[in-house]
Order: structure tokens, then C-alpha cells, then sequence
């Protein structure tokens, strides 16, 4: 995985971290009118986009999509951004540990 790949999983995994603290991360979702979930879709959408290319793990990515469109429910939306968040984490412990592949 490139550095490029690397960074949007990274990244992905903090936003979906800070959405899922649960009252802060509602707070400000409600608060700018669900466009975080809206930008979320994006990110994740780009991810999955340079990951497939880079032969990357997507399964994470491809959940933070159906996460931005489930997250429009309170409570579901809340526990499918944590279990998005361990997914993302522990799909760029895995990658980053590894040797690329040549």
C-alpha cells in the first residue's frame, strides 16, 4: 500500500473514531445538518476508489460508505461508527506492518 493509501485509511479511521464518541461526535453531525456524513461518503468513496487500485484492504472503506448512509439513524448510526473505526484500525495496523508487495 502506498503512502497515499496509507494516509486515507488513517484518515478515515480518525474521522470515523471522532464520529463515534457518542455525544460529541452526534453533536456535531447534527450541528452542520448531517454534511459530515455526507463528506464522509466522499473520503470513503476516494479510499475504496485509490485502494482497489492499489490492491488495498476496502472492506473497511467500502463499510464507512454504508456507515455515512446508516448514520442518518441515532443509535445505529453511533455503533456502526465504532464498529467502522475497529475495522479501519485494524486494517491499517495489518497493512502498515506488512512488506509491499513487488
Amino acid at each position: 500500500m502506498s503512502s497515499l493509501g496509507k494516509l486515507l485509511k488513517w484518515v478515515t479511521f480518525l474521522g470515523e473514531a471522532f464520529l463515534a464518541l457518542p455525544i460529541i461526535g452526534g453533536a456535531f453531525v447534527i450541528s452542520y445538518a448531517w454534511t459530515p456524513l455526507f463528506l464522509a461518503f466522499i473520503v470513503h468513496a476516494v479510499a475504496v476508489f485509490v485502494l482497489w487500485r492499489e490492491r488495498g484492504p476496502v472492506a473497511g472503506n467500502v463499510l464507512g460508505m454504508i456507515t455515512s448512509v446508516v448514520g442518518l439513524i441515532p443509535f445505529v448510526g453511533w455503533f456502526m461508527h465504532v464498529i467502522t473505526a475497529i475495522v479501519l484500525l485494524f486494517e491499517g495496523i495489518s497493512r502498515s506492518r506488512r512488506t509491499p508487495r513487488y
